[in-house]
């Protein structure tokens, strides 16, 4: 992913307000942060945990949404949980349903689309082997790391063109 600037991450914004857009909590050190291994930019919000977002560079520029994290009962560690996107296996709380508002009209009536995504959004990451904890597990995958990020990428995009779909 290319290294996008503020203002390009709270332009990119999809499903919410430019009001919301400009209030909401950007990554501290962008220039820190991994770009190149990045399939999209995602965080959560350090001041509401049940909110989230996603930026995601597509053929007609960066698109970001918000998301909403339920919040509730931890899960128990001994239950483990897949992400859909990267494949990768968490234990616990490790993998959420992440729900966004649709965009326009739909996400203004109240529709929204949900996936399970990684509780860290760091799915680049852990597919590229540069993320791992003792609780976390990836499937021996016989396809190499490019077809991975494809899939991937692959999925975000289905998922994005779902939130963007009116």
């Amino acid at each position: 992913m290319r290294a996008l600037s503020d203002s390009e991450i709270r332009g990119s914004f999809v499903n919410c307000s430019k009001g919301e857009a400009r209030r909401l909590p950007v990554p501290r050190d962008l220039a820190g942060l991994p770009w190149p291994d990045l399939d999209f930019l995602g965080w959560r919000d350090g001041g509401a945990p049940d909110r989230a977002y996603l930026v995601a560079d597509r053929a007609d520029g960066p698109v970001g949404i918000t998301l909403r994290v339920p919040t509730g009962p931890r899960r128990s560690l001994t239950r483990t949980n897949v992400c859909s996107l990267c494949i990768t296996s968490h234990a616990g709380s490790g993998v959420a349903l992440l729900a966004a508002r649709r965009a326009g009209e739909a996400g203004r009536e109240g529709n929204t689309v949900g996936t399970y995504v990684c509780a860290d959004l760091a799915c680049s990451l852990y597919v590229r082997g540069l993320r791992k904890s003792a609780l976390v597990t990836r499937p021996d995958e016989s396809l190499p790391l490019e077809e991975q990020i494809a899939r991937l990428t692959g999925r975000l995009d289905d998922f994005l063109t779902k939130v963007l779909a009116s």
